[in-house]
């Protein structure tokens, strides 16, 4: 394991690197998470890859000193120092919100992209409330002052609980989320920042209509915050997309799921 700093402008990128293979995997967290969740892997995959993790803005070591706008050609350049070349290709591994930064990088570069291993990949559906809050004035005001004075929100998740419309364990991931003023914080700093990083369904679909890349997605049977009929529906007449369900909930990046996700990528 080697962690290191990447300087972009006025902020600085931490990275974790496991393994010391020849091919590389980008390997993008969950929200809240950071690049050490992916140590997992470096037992079942270190010596033929080399998986190099990065920490968003607002999460783990990264010093994110910029505006509240991280943008996909930024990653993309942080990757060409990383890698030193802008030509070189490479894997796409992503869970939860890091399967949102993968799609977004293929939208942009499919050139470069061989592969992705994605873990109950956000992106695959279309968020209203997302999209109103970080992609519009109105919205993002509304967003920002409800995260300093959440009162109203709760009174309105406890009706719905009440009558049955919100699930048990989905307002229990909300208020995971919700009930401390500083994670509220980072909740506002975290999604406006990554607002860029919404993929288009349909121009992912054209892309693997037409390139053709191999794409393994692995979804928790029992998640109900990223459901897998939304992969069965993103996957339809595509041949290089390949779905797979394991006997768990959301939280998959865990060791004793390693092998299952690592297999699309150990059979090579």
């Amino acid at each position: 394991m080697e962690s290191f700093f990447i300087p972009y402008q006025d902020s600085s990128f931490h990275a974790i690197k496991y393994g010391k293979g020849q091919d590389v995997i980008l390997c993008f967290h969950g929200y809240g998470e950071e690049a050490g969740t992916y140590w997992i892997f470096e037992e079942l995959l270190g010596d033929r890859y080399s998986l190099i993790a990065i920490d968003m803005p607002f999460h783990g070591k990264t010093d994110w000193r910029g505006p509240l706008l991280f943008t996909v050609h930024a990653l993309i350049e942080i990757i060409n120092r990383i890698i030193g070349s802008p030509d070189n290709q490479f894997i796409l591994m992503g869970y939860s919100m890091g399967g949102r930064v993968a799609f977004r990088l293929l939208e942009a570069i499919p050139e470069r992209v061989k592969k992705l291993v994605l873990v109950a990949p956000d992106g695959l559906h279309k968020n209203p409330w997302q999209r109103f809050s970080t992609q519009t004035c109105i919205g993002n005001r509304l967003f920002k002052f409800t995260m300093a004075n959440p009162g109203w929100l709760f009174g309105l998740m406890k009706t719905a609980f009440a009558l049955r419309l919100l699930n048990p364990s989905i307002e229990k991931f909300i208020r995971y989320y919700l009930d401390e003023e500083q994670q509220r914080l980072m909740l506002y700093k975290r999604w406006t920042t990554m607002r860029n990083f919404r993929p288009s369904i349909s121009r992912l679909q054209q892309v693997f209509m037409k390139k053709q890349i191999p794409l393994h997605i692995f979804f928790g049977k029992y998640d109900r915050v990223i459901v897998a009929k939304r992969g069965y529906t993103f996957a339809k007449k595509l041949p290089s997309v390949y779905i797979r369900e394991i006997e768990a909930g959301h939280q998959l990046l865990h060791q004793k799921y390693a092998i299952q996700i690592a297999e699309p990528l150990m059979q090579e």
